[in-house]
């Protein structure tokens, strides 16, 4: 089976109901299990309470949150749902990357900065990490969906190159505060060229 997981508020600003719009086509797949853990709108969790007791043994939700859980579900995934439609930072995709789990992401704010879409040119060069996509609509998430399950299906070693290059990066502070200083740099350099 491939397992697509889901940690975070079950809220609209995540993408939650674009993912229960694409259930009727993820359960087409008898080959695609879906999990997710979070709290929030009432409706979405009893509308994904509903579609785990009508799906035993293919979407398993936890209303609620833990701390452990999440890592486990992020980690034992083979593919991590974050269709925000808005995401000032995001953490999970960064949890997912670290643990070789694929991320398929909107391309917004956090998320489009630390995801590298998956293009025959970033497979090319080893740089691609996950899948994004830009309409936070359900045709938006599933043709990213389809393009992962074709890509792990299909072209395994790919596959597995993407969750190498994702437990490869180094997102912590001081490489970001690296990175700050080279920018302040070449900012400090070209003013004084300027001005000089």
């Amino acid at each position: 089976a491939f397992v697509l997981g889901y940690v975070g508020r079950l809220v609209e600003q995540k993408g939650v109901d674009l993912i229960i719009a694409i259930l009727p086509r993820l359960l087409a797949d008898a080959k695609v299990q879906l999990v997710l853990q979070g709290a929030g709108d009432r409706a979405l969790e009893q509308t994904l309470l509903d579609a785990a007791a009508a799906n035993p043994g293919r979407i398993g939700v936890h209303i609620g949150y833990d701390e452990g859980r999440a890592h486990l579900l992020e980690a034992g995934s083979d593919a991590f749902l974050m269709p925000s439609r808005f995401e000032p930072c995001g953490l999970n995709q960064m949890y997912s990357l670290r643990y070789g789990t694929v991320p398929i992401v909107r391309r917004t704010g956090g998320l489009a900065d630390t995801v590298t879409d998956t293009t025959p040119e970033t497979v090319a060069n080893g740089t691609a990490t996950g899948f994004l996509f830009n309409d936070a609509n359900p045709d938006g998430l599933w043709y990213a969906v389809q393009t992962a399950l074709a890509m792990a299906r299909e072209q395994p070693a790919q596959w597995r190159a993407l969750m190498h290059n994702g437990m490869a990066l180094d997102l912590s502070w001081e490489a970001s505060a690296r990175r700050y200083v080279d920018f302040y740099n070449e900012a400090l350099a070209s003013r004084s060229e300027r001005v000089g």
